[in-house]
């Protein structure tokens, strides 16, 4: 029987020479871009917000002090950013983070990004809910009784959604909110970063440099992950038209439309997967002939 006359090509990743901007430093996204790197994206950085120590610190050192002594039936994390906090936090009051958890008190995160990080603190956690977001808490949240009820301390972000705290007091818990870091534009200020300083990186865009590579149609997608992000999107006039814009979330997604941004896809949860997932539907929505292989776009 005669041979074949060639062989099927390879068949190349799904976002192979798409050049794939992402609203984040490069040290709070390795996962996601290592993730999109193996589908072939040409990824960059465009850090549009970072953190900074509460300006009153002695209320967080409270509250960790409080934790520790057992004043909480509950502790509700929303992001790895808050870990990070919490954990300098009780550095600075002479523990750990691990340390300061009574064994009696609970542990609640909003996603797997979350939980991941406070297990890296040595902290476990007992209620990660299946849709990954504030509504997804509050929906799992055990019924009032020896599980769901108390005291639930609720570490949040100045610029934090009143949802979580309203939800949990609507069930009749006694929910204490505490500011645990400041969201400010990027770069923070030196002396009350939570963060170093980004180090310089080969795929770190300036705003200006950013502008001009999406006016240019040579960045196929930008991700936005906070409604946060979305609004200094917009207060830097970044021109989106030619790009895919990628909500991750659907609070990110209401803040977008809300400000009249086009989303071309939503990622229902942070993890790097489904993220990826939402890069390849908003890059297949767009007309293929507006890029080539390389990110550049085609003349004609």
């Amino acid at each position: 029987m005669p041979g074949q006359a060639g062989t099927v090509a390879a068949a190349q990743p799904a976002l192979a020479g798409v050049r794939v901007l992402l609203a984040r430093r490069p040290d709070r996204s390795a996962k996601l871009a290592g993730v999109l790197e193996e589908a072939g994206a040409d990824v960059r950085f465009l850090p549009l917000i970072d953190f900074e120590q509460p300006t009153d610190s002695g209320d967080l050192l409270r509250v960790i002090r409080d934790l520790s002594d057992g004043h909480f039936n509950w502790l509700v994390v929303t992001s790895a950013t808050t870990v990070d906090a919490l954990a300098g936090a009780a550095l600075d009051a002479g523990t750990t983070l691990s340390a300061a958890v009574p064994a009696h008190t609970r542990i609640a995160v909003v996603g797997s990004g979350t939980a991941t990080a406070l297990k890296r603190a040595g902290v476990d956690v007992d209620l990660v809910p299946g849709q990954q977001s504030a509504a997804g808490l509050l929906a799992e949240w055990p019924e009032a009784g020896p599980d769901g009820g108390g005291a639930v301390l609720l570490p949040q972000a100045d610029i934090a959604a009143s949802t979580l705290r309203e939800g949990l007091q609507a069930m009749g818990l006694d929910v204490h909110c505490v500011t645990a870091y400041r969201t400010v534009p990027y770069p923070a200020d030196r002396d009350r970063a939570l963060y170093a300083p980004v180090t310089a990186d080969g795929g770190l865009l300036e705003p200006e440099a950013a502008s001009s590579e999406l006016a240019a149609g040579r960045i196929a997608a930008l991700l936005a992950a906070s409604p946060s992000q979305v609004r200094r999107m917009v207060d830097l006039k970044l021109p989106l038209d030619r790009c895919a814009l990628v909500a991750i979330g659907p609070s990110t997604d209401d803040e977008a439309r809300r400000l009249g941004l086009a989303v071309a896809a939503v990622a229902e949860d942070p993890g790097a997967q489904s993220v990826a997932a939402a890069v390849e539907r908003a890059v297949q929505s767009q007309n293929p002939k507006n890029f080539d292989t390389s990110g550049t776009p085609n003349e004609g």
